[in-house]
């Protein structure tokens, strides 16, 4: 995961897409943790039709401009692709800041987005809460709904302790 710690525009991002029609569909996932081993932003899958009425995906990936070479070499290899497009792309990023929170089940960390110095976003991180969802035997609803409500607690006591 990147940390951004201050608001920011990257324009040294590209958007690379391959589309395919041809390849075990059961790859994707190997295909998306390898991508994401290599250090990549983002990776998405989006169905279409392609051409001749057949159905496909457009796998996109998300990096910056310096991981390009890698990324096709690692596409070509992986995928069943004859051919990779690119461009250039423009991400404006928010200030992030992680707490922790205390929910009944434990300790949750809690992503917050800020934009010109205000929060905009409160985000339990995913894979906290399932594991304590896990460890506790309960259901993962129940753990992000209760870190979310700690997450929005936090701001308002920040925003008390600023006014």
């Amino acid at each position: 995961m990147k940390n951004h710690s201050s608001e920011h525009i990257d324009d040294q991002m590209i958007k690379i897409e391959v589309t395919i029609d041809d390849m075990n569909p059961e790859f994707y996932g190997y295909i998306m943790e390898g991508l994401f081993a290599l250090g990549v932003n983002d990776v998405y899958i989006q169905p279409v039709i392609m051409k001749k009425n057949r159905p496909g995906q457009v796998l996109n990936v998300l990096c910056s401009n310096k991981m390009r070479e890698k990324v096709i070499d690692f596409l070509f290899q992986e995928t069943t692709t004859l051919g990779i497009r690119y461009t250039p792309y423009t991400v404006y990023r928010l200030e992030r800041e992680f707490i922790k929170v205390e929910t009944k089940w434990g300790e949750c960390t809690v992503k917050i987005g800020k934009r010109q110095g205000k929060v905009v976003q409160v985000a339990p991180e995913y894979e906290k809460c399932v594991a304590l969802a896990k460890e506790n035997q309960v259901p993962l609803k129940w753990v992000y709904d209760q870190a979310k409500e700690k997450g929005y607690q936090w701001v308002k006591e920040q925003q008390q302790l600023l006014d």
